[in-house]
């Protein structure tokens, strides 16, 4: 049997640190969906078409990650595509209070779709997608805390802001 995991997030950007989440989880998972919540509250710096072209970019040698965008309930659409397991990655306390209240909520109105977080590794605790964005934003070197595609793809977008 074959097992399939859902890794949701907004993913603007993705970060090494959701590389190393997903590499891990690949290792647990046979299959791993990355799910591009769509949030229309937010203002992201990609546009969703934009982010999946990232996702596809860098995930294009790794036949066992999927890419789709959802909108809604994050366990709604674990149902829909299959998955009896979120993924979540943790860096800090603070991660940790808004997950478990968030896994506990999921487990209420699923209690057959089951939340596994997973620590970020050390090297990656103090990366969020927001903290690369600002840093980006005020032409610090972001180079490390994201893949290379996505470096060069906010270095663009921001030069033209």
């Amino acid at each position: 049997m074959s097992s399939l995991a859902l890794y949701p997030g907004s993913f603007d950007p993705i970060t090494n640190g959701h590389l190393d989440i997903v590499t891990r989880a690949l290792g647990v998972f046979d299959r791993l969906i990355l799910g591009l919540a769509v949030n229309s509250r937010k203002t992201p710096l990609f546009s969703v078409e934009e982010r999946i072209e990232i996702l596809q970019e860098v995930f294009r040698d790794e036949p066992r990650v999927e890419i789709h965008a959802f909108e809604g309930l994050t366990i709604q659409y674990a149902e829909e595509c299959g998955a009896n397991v979120i993924v979540r990655g943790l860096r800090a306390v603070a991660d940790f209070e808004y997950e478990l209240q968030m896994a506990n909520m999921n487990r209420r109105l699923d209690p057959q779709i089951e939340t596994l977080f997973m620590m970020t590794s050390e090297g990656y605790f103090f990366v969020s997608s927001q903290n690369v964005k600002e840093v980006a934003s005020f032409g610090g070197d972001v180079s490390g805390l994201v893949p290379p595609v996505v470096a060069d793809r906010m270095a663009v977008k921001l030069s033209s802001r």
